[in-house]
């Protein structure tokens, strides 16, 4: 498994720990975007298919594969940045029977196991300074029978559709303890967000390209408060700052998704329910 390294948020200056995901080559070898650290990390305010990829080399068969490009939400203010990786460099022979040529983009619905392919558990590429446990990693002798310790680590599914990312908070709420998880019926209501239901859960997926506003966050708190329910909320481009000081008021957990599939809590009532579950 990869170390995490730190990563410095280029709006606030915190340094957010980062561990790079492991994702799993056709020959059965673990591959590791190698990342540049010695460059800027840069802020995500807009998302393009082309730039959501990098190309990363097995070293074990030389296979190129294009997987997600490694990002980070900074745990201080909510800011997605993209973690530069260095360039593929050509290789002797490249695309000579002994070095296959680039192979298209994989699509399977589940990444193959592989060493810790889950990549970074929740709030692992958080800093210290909040203590979110990871599927029990971390607990100290105090914390062995808390729920968190109980729970084995969250496996992802890599996103690449907005229907991939209704689909892993379904799975992650899913891992959180609340019990089935579903859309509601009827017509749905003509919004960017889609609703996930469950008994004591109301919950709003954000797959789109643009940060999630205060409005977004007010309507999933009245969606719970009149269905007597616990509200979360899950985007995949970050939270306004207004967003994020109102979820704060109301106590509403938020969570931030990358294309590896890994949710992560970016307030203290997501680490709240990290820590305690449903």
């Amino acid at each position: 498994m990869a170390e995490a390294v730190p990563v410095r948020c280029p709006a606030c200056l915190r340094e957010n720990g980062y561990t790079v995901p492991v994702f799993p080559c056709a020959c059965g070898s673990p591959v590791v975007p190698p990342l540049d650290l010695a460059a800027e990390p840069l802020p995500l305010t807009r998302r393009t298919w082309s730039e959501t990829w990098v190309a990363v080399r097995c070293g074990a068969c030389g296979r190129e594969g294009e997987w997600p490009h490694p990002e980070v939400g900074c745990a201080s203010c909510g800011t997605v940045v993209r973690i530069p990786v260095h360039p593929l460099t050509a290789e002797p022979g490249a695309g000579s029977p002994g070095h296959p040529p680039p192979r298209p983009r994989p699509a399977p619905a589940h990444p193959a196991p592989a060493p810790d392919a889950s990549g970074p558990g929740p709030g692992q590429g958080r800093s210290q300074g909040r203590g979110a446990a990871v599927g029990g990693a971390g607990a100290g002798p105090g914390h062995a029978s808390s729920p968190a310790a109980r729970r084995p680590a969250f496996r992802p599914l890599t996103i690449r559709t907005a229907r991939d990312a209704v689909t892993t908070a379904a799975l992650y709420l899913r891992w959180l303890g609340f019990e089935d998880v579903r859309q509601p019926d009827g017509r749905p209501v003509p919004s960017a967000a889609v609703d996930l239901r469950a008994p004591g859960l109301v919950a709003q997926v954000d797959p789109t390209t643009a940060p999630a506003g205060l409005r977004a966050v007010e309507c999933v708190w009245l969606n719970g408060l009149t269905s007597c329910a616990t509200s979360v909320y899950f985007a995949l481009a970050g939270y306004t700052d207004e967003a994020r000081i109102r979820a704060d008021d109301l106590g509403i957990p938020l969570f931030v998704m990358d294309l590896t599939g890994m949710p992560q809590p970016v307030n203290d009532p997501a680490d709240e329910l990290l820590g305690t579950g449903a």
